[in-house]
């Protein structure tokens, strides 16, 4: 889904090898550090800089600090062996120092360095045997072409074989198309960018890649928020726009009765939460309007999100369409297939699970089943929209769980069916920064209620040399019929990292409760894993050591304990996750943190909120406080979108103002037709965010 890119763009996406002295193997390099074209170049930030204006003088300079000296040439030494240095005298006014090579060869040596003339060198200075000297300067210049020496000198990305001076003057030559371009608008708004004191785009990226002084580079500098600022703008947009779209995008229209609902919530085993109802009557406003549903789903662990995506499924059903629920384990896909089976059999509804162990005539009966329209509610993992699965009338789409669904994955998910609504949930509860970057283009519901009769978890912090008195209080709860998880980091023993592996404390509790201990990780198939956790449901084991693989989904009623090993290691929103596998029915529950000291004044602070609170909402926030965005839970798990420039813990006011920002232009030129609609649209462009006009009428 793409829109045409403006001429006066094309410069910008031409590959770099067009640029002047970048040929095959240093444009592969290039690429592999920053990008394939020019505008890659351009949209990659410093990652520092080196200072070179400071001049101090042979005599004032500082070992192991970059200085630039202007010299006089003394004396070669040329090395009899080849593997011994080539030493270079040079001297200022205040002093002298060596100039030493490698490898070097005389006539190379004395070409660039002509006896008793001057030279402008840049470079790290160190002391050796009390003389001062500099080995491989970074620049030796004729002083005509001093000029040339950039003074604040920008570091960029590099790979293996790609040096700083090679990335920075090929950035440099990208920078000189970059001048060329013609017709970009100012896209951002007037009065905001006087009031931020900003210069231009142009005028920032020029600055940022030739900066006037170190600081200008920094993330907090006018010229880095300016950018970072066009960033997050772009994204904004793109999800505004399809956020609009959504909106404007003529759904079905859903009304009846709502008899099979009423037939669920009769048979159900408990009443609904406050939550869930006033979940359900907004999905069922959405469904019941003639635009298509697009809605976040957020439930806190154990507050029922199943139940509701039941209910929305029975809705459906009733108006003749079907639902498909897609989870990200096909582990997941078969357990919300036994549950939904269970709340949605009073209503006469079919529902199968298909995952990638289907194949053959089962997998045949079960697609025949579901073009025929059988099957009511069809569960399975992304392999549910490949185009080799036809639906009879899709009608509503459930995403679960599913971190990586970035916003176009949910465009291309719509495409299946006749405009089926979308309906994503998540048990993690989201940072709002977070939910603004990936989710923005859906509207949210928030499940913050537990179920009746579900009582607090207590919760403590241990350190590891009390392990002995857990194993033995463990014991106490297997005796009495309860069950327990214990989580270790590792799935086996590691020489570099000092943790317990699940292995060895599996073998551990496996000598004290002999076969009442199960082993559940990450590298078993998805055949081994539903068998170790069907067992464990069934009461069959009694321990089950895991890694953090439990994380999301396992559902065992009776476990009333969750051990976790080496607690300091994992974010706020993984223990809280951790620990809502427990406490799931009316027993009292406990979660033990253990944890190997000392702590860091951040772990302590972490296991601390674990200890005081299990709302998941503030936890999420705490964690996004305390670990910074890059580190929550791994950037890629958590859906946070790659950015170049903005830093959502600096610019994290930036994306407030960009949001609101991007959705007030998008209702007042949905179309981008004004002149800074127009601009807008080249902004869209040079960050790839043009799926968004894709979706505009006008194109």
């Amino acid at each position: 889904m793409s829109a045409a890119r403006p001429q006066h763009l094309f410069p910008l996406f031409a590959d770099i090898q067009t640029l002047s002295g970048v040929g095959p193997k240093t444009a592969s390099l290039l690429e592999r550090a920053m990008g394939g074209r020019i505008k890659d170049l351009l949209l990659t930030a410093p990652t520092g800089a080196i200072d070179r204006s400071n001049r101090p003088g042979i005599a004032n300079a500082i070992a192991g600090e970059v200085g630039t000296f202007l010299v006089t040439v003394g004396s070669h030494k040329a090395p009899s062996n080849r593997n011994r240095p080539y030493r270079i005298t040079v001297y200022d006014n205040s002093g002298e120092m060596e100039i030493i090579y490698f490898k070097a060869r005389a006539p190379q040596m004395e070409h660039l360095f002509p006896k008793g003339t001057e030279r402008l060198i840049s470079g790290k200075t160190e002391s050796f045997n009390a003389q001062l000297q500099m080995t491989h300067p970074d620049y030796v210049l004729d002083p005509q072409k001093a000029d040339s020496l950039p003074l604040i000198e920008p570091l960029y990305p590099l790979t293996a074989g790609l040096s700083q001076k090679i990335a920075g003057k090929t950035v440099r030559a990208a920078l000189s198309v970059f001048e060329t371009v013609q017709n970009l608008g100012e896209w951002l708004d007037h009065s905001f960018v006087i009031q931020q004191n900003w210069s231009g785009f142009q005028e920032s990226l020029k600055a940022l890649h030739k900066p006037t002084y170190a600081v200008d580079i920094n993330a907090e500098s006018p010229i880095r928020r300016r950018l970072a600022y066009d960033e997050l703008f772009a994204k904004q947009l793109a999800i505004a726009l399809v956020r609009e779209s959504t909106r404007r995008a003529h759904g079905r229209k859903f009304q009846h009765e709502g008899h099979y609902v009423q037939d669920v919530l009769k048979a159900a085993p408990f009443d609904p939460t406050g939550a869930q109802s006033r979940a359900f009557e907004l999905i069922k406003e959405d469904m019941q309007s003639p635009f298509r549903m697009a809605r976040l789903l957020q439930g806190d662990v154990g507050a029922g999100k199943t139940f509701v995506a039941a209910l929305a499924a029975a809705y459906a059903a009733e108006a003749g369409v079907q639902t498909a629920l897609m989870a990200p384990t096909e582990i997941l896909a078969r357990q919300h297939a036994v549950t939904l089976s269970a709340l949605l059999e009073p209503a006469g509804l079919t529902v199968q699970a298909i995952t990638g162990r289907d194949k053959g005539k089962a997998r045949q009966a079960l697609n025949s089943g579901l073009e025929a329209g059988y099957i009511d509610v069809v569960v399975g993992t992304h392999a549910l929209f490949q185009d080799t699965m036809t639906f009879k009338d899709l009608g509503l789409v459930i995403i679960d769980e599913q971190h990586r669904f970035g916003v176009r994955d949910r465009l291309r998910l719509a495409n299946k069916g006749q405009a089926p609504d979308l309906l994503v949930m998540t048990a993690t509860p989201i940072p709002r920064t977070l939910a603004l970057t990936s989710y923005g283009d859906l509207d949210s519901v928030k499940l913050d209620e537990k179920p009746a009769g579900r009582k607090p978890i207590e919760t403590r912090i241990l350190p590891l040399q009390r392990l002995d008195d857990v194993i033995d209080s463990i014991g106490r709860q297997v005796n009495e019929g309860n069950q327990v998880y214990w989580v270790c980091p590792l799935v086996e023993e590691s020489e570099l990292i000092d943790l317990t592996s699940a292995e060895d404390r599996h073998r551990q509790l496996t000598a004290i409760y002999g076969d009442k201990v199960g082993l559940l990780h990450g590298r078993m198939n998805g055949q081994e894993k539903e068998q170790i956790s069907n067992d464990f449901k069934a009461g069959r084991y009694k321990v089950l050591v895991a890694t953090t693989v439990i994380e999301v989904g396992i559902d065992a009623p009776n476990a009333t304990i969750i051990v976790i090993e080496h607690a300091e290691r994992f974010g706020l929103a993984q223990l809280h996750q951790l620990r809502g596998r427990v406490g799931r029915s009316d027993k009292q529950s406990s979660c033990l943190l253990l944890y190997k000291g000392p702590l860091s004044v951040s772990g302590k602070a972490r296991l601390e909120i674990m200890r005081e609170s299990e709302d998941g909402f503030m936890i999420a926030e705490k964690d996004w406080e305390l670990r910074g965005s890059g580190d929550l839970l791994g950037a890629r798990q958590s859906g946070l979108p790659d950015y170049a420039f903005a830093n959502l813990d600096k610019h994290k006011s930036l994306l407030e103002t960009a949001v609101q920002d991007a959705r007030l232009l998008v209702k007042n030129d949905p179309e981008l037709k004004s002149i800074r609609g127009k601009a807008a649209r080249d902004l869209l462009f040079l960050f790839e965010q043009d799926y968004g006009i894709a979706l505009m009428r006008a194109g």
